[in-house]
């Protein structure tokens, strides 16, 4: 197992591509602390699924956006766990419309989750991988953030700005054995994609563009997130790997 004694802490794990990363980490041997906001049966089913595999398991409500709540999440992990060797910041939004109709809670509320709260958690666990001299931070951005979408300013805005973050963050982290590297997803298969109204159209753009003329799942993301979340990744830092089939090329 690539992650065996290890303590993982994913945002926004109770669905999607973060329930899947949860519980790819757990099956590598990984105890796993997740946030969730909503769904909470949902995050209760995965913290039993994750304890049936034999690992410590603990889901905690929380609004990303919020300073505090990061802190409260991250030492209710290091109590459960004693210590924190990997994070994963995935949790996420997006709220649509085009620049000159936007308004400036659209604006500022993806903002808040998506850039914010990654630098909320990771103000919190940066310390700890740091003073261990050890750990490893991957952020989940998406190739929207480094092409541009019409309709999401917003999105496109706050998944770039992910992109600088772990770069910078990587200059500073490395020295203390800390890698920090970042996945761009092209559009992965969701149950939010499969419940939209708009999916066989949202479905066939992407297939347009992409070269393996398939649509990404959620386990596709997890596989590559495990491995560089483990030891097998220990000379990569400072990267964004694209996950997208080809899209963006």
């Amino acid at each position: 197992m690539l992650l065996e004694n290890k303590n993982a802490l994913v945002t926004g794990g109770s669905q999607g591509i973060g329930a899947a990363i949860s519980l790819e980490l757990a099956r590598e041997g990984a105890n796993i602390c997740f946030t969730y906001r909503k769904h909470e049966a949902e995050a209760r089913d995965y913290e039993q699924q994750i304890r049936a595999m034999g690992r410590k398991a603990l889901a905690v409500p929380c609004d990303i956006a919020v300073f505090k709540d990061a802190e409260r999440v991250v030492q209710a992990a290091l109590k459960e766990f004693g210590s924190l060797h990997v994070l994963v910041n995935n949790a996420g939004m997006n709220w649509d419309g085009v620049s000159w109709k936007m308004t400036e809670e659209q604006w500022d509320r993806v903002l808040e989750v998506n850039l914010k709260g990654y630098f909320n958690f990771t103000r919190h666990v940066a310390p700890v991988l740091k003073d261990q001299k050890y750990g490893k931070i991957i952020n989940i951005t998406s190739i929207n953030g480094m092409r541009g979408k019409f309709g999401q300013t917003n999105y496109s805005a706050s998944k770039a700005g992910i992109i600088g973050f772990t770069k910078a963050l990587a200059k500073e982290l490395g020295a203390f054995g800390v890698n920090v590297n970042a996945v761009a997803p092209g559009l992965i298969e969701t149950a939010m994609l499969k419940e939209s109204d708009a999916r066989e159209k949202i479905i066939d753009l992407a297939m347009g563009e992409s070269a393996l003329k398939r649509v990404g799942q959620p386990e596709d993301l997890a596989y590559l997130v495990a491995f560089l979340a483990s030891d097998r990744a220990r000379h990569i830092t400072g990267e964004v790997i694209k996950m997208d089939g080809g899209q963006y090329i």
